[in-house]
């Protein structure tokens, strides 16, 4: 596995880009093999993720070809109904994408328990629900054992607003005799860019970036080309890389449509972010202070289902907050194992209580120093990439492979800002 060996401690400039939204492509990319004709798809990243998901898409049958840069082509008219390659899918969390298009086009699928990010527990009972609601028969066993005769539109409102679980949902719908209506529906931006890519391929869904899909059903899709939408989590990750080393940052062909909540949780940090049509700049040279709430009392960033500040950037605020002046509560309520990574910022020099599995209190401004430690899933990994680039000394970030599968070349991509970064294989 990869390391990132870092040497932190100086303040950074100029500006980047961010990559396609990853949790965007890895189901637009599942949908491709809903259809026998060609899928073009631009702005994908190529990351670890996206590389394993068409892996996984070639041993059912289809064709990829990249055609450039970041913009690949899915065949799928040779794809047929097999069990998914344990070890391939057991890499990933959007190995579960592939059961709603194998479902619709083909009737049955099965598939082994996905993998991904260690991060608590995270349930597959609403995806089961919203098939079993369109008529399928789930089995469990040991895999996942999915069957229908056919598919019929059904009205179903969904247990919890997974974003997962309503891409499912709307993509075996999608081919479904009749009318659908998901309720409680996840609406994050790359829930749309899903539903955008579906309709470019043919299909009929109206309700798009709101809490109810309505889907009616069609015999088919078709070839299309779609692109993929700029990563809103990366974009919050370089305010927040920004913020931390005290630098100034502009970040360009920005998502600033779906930054309105990531722009109030950081602005609590005192993180200022400047638009310009799609670009914004961050400034923190003079560094950060903590915004204190109403008559002095300690502020809150806490994340919730979309337009809520996103779960994913929880990890970035901590670190933000380490190097802002003030204390702030940082509450992370999906996924109860994600704030255990703060004990190495704490190893570092963090003044960070953790309260429960969900909850730390962050004092700053702490100096960090350089530390070596292990990346637990992407997000904390991202975060401890900016703290290692706040810190004085050299820091080595082992099993940096988590990072790379949602950040694309991220060690070129920072070195072009000023960061000392090297990439080592181990």
């Amino acid at each position: 596995m990869p390391s990132l060996v870092i040497s932190g401690g100086r303040p950074l400039g100029g500006t980047i880009a961010p990559a396609g939204n990853k949790n965007a492509a890895l189901p637009v990319l599942a949908a491709t093999l809903m259809t026998a004709e060609r899928v073009r798809v631009r702005n994908v990243p190529r990351i670890r993720d996206v590389l394993t998901l068409l892996e996984i898409a070639e041993s059912l049958g289809a064709g990829v070809e990249w055609t450039g840069p970041n913009e690949v082509e899915v065949d799928g008219a040779d794809v047929r109904p097999s069990k998914l390659d344990r070890g391939l899918a057991q890499r990933i969390r959007a190995s579960i994408l592939l059961a709603g298009p194998l479902l619709a086009r083909f009737g049955s699928v099965s598939l082994p328990p996905p993998g991904g990010d260690v991060i608590g527990r995270r349930r597959l009972d609403t995806h089961l629900l919203a098939f079993e609601a369109l008529g399928a028969k789930v089995a469990t066993p040991s895999d996942l054992e999915i069957k229908a005769k056919r598919l019929a539109g059904a009205s179903m409102f969904l247990d919890e607003p997974s974003v997962t679980a309503t891409e499912n949902a709307v993509m075996a719908a999608a081919l479904a005799e009749g009318r659908t209506e998901i309720r409680n529906a996840a609406s994050e931006p790359h829930v749309q860019d899903l539903c955008h890519a579906l309709n470019a391929m043919g299909a009929r869904i109206t309700g798009i970036g709101g809490s109810t899909l309505r889907v009616q059903g069609v015999p088919a899709l078709g070839a299309a080309e779609v692109r993929i939408g700029s990563d809103h989590i990366e974009t919050g990750s370089l305010i927040g890389l920004a913020a931390a080393t005290r630098s100034k940052i502009v970040v360009e062909e920005a998502p600033v449509e779906h930054l309105d909540s990531t722009f109030i949780g950081f602005g609590r940090l005192g993180i200022e972010c400047r638009t310009e049509g799609r670009r914004i700049t961050v400034d923190a040279r003079e560094g950060t202070a903590v915004r204190m709430d109403a008559f002095g009392h300690v502020p809150k960033v806490d994340d919730g289902p979309w337009p809520a500040f996103p779960a994913d950037l929880t990890s970035i605020a901590v670190v933000a907050a380490t190097q802002a002046d003030g204390t702030v509560l940082i509450h992370e309520k999906m996924f109860e194992s994600r704030m255990f990574f703060t004990d190495k910022l704490v190893g570092m020099g963090a003044r960070i209580i953790l309260c429960d599995p969900h909850r730390v209190v962050v004092t700053g401004p702490s100096p960090l120093r350089g530390a070596v430690l292990e990346s637990p899933d992407i997000r904390a990994g991202m975060a401890m990439v900016i703290a290692a680039l706040s810190a004085q000394g050299e820091s080595v970030i082992r099993n940096a492979g988590q990072i790379e599968r949602g950040y694309e070349r991220i060690d070129e991509r920072l070195a072009t800002l000023g960061a000392e970064i090297e990439r080592r294989e181990e």
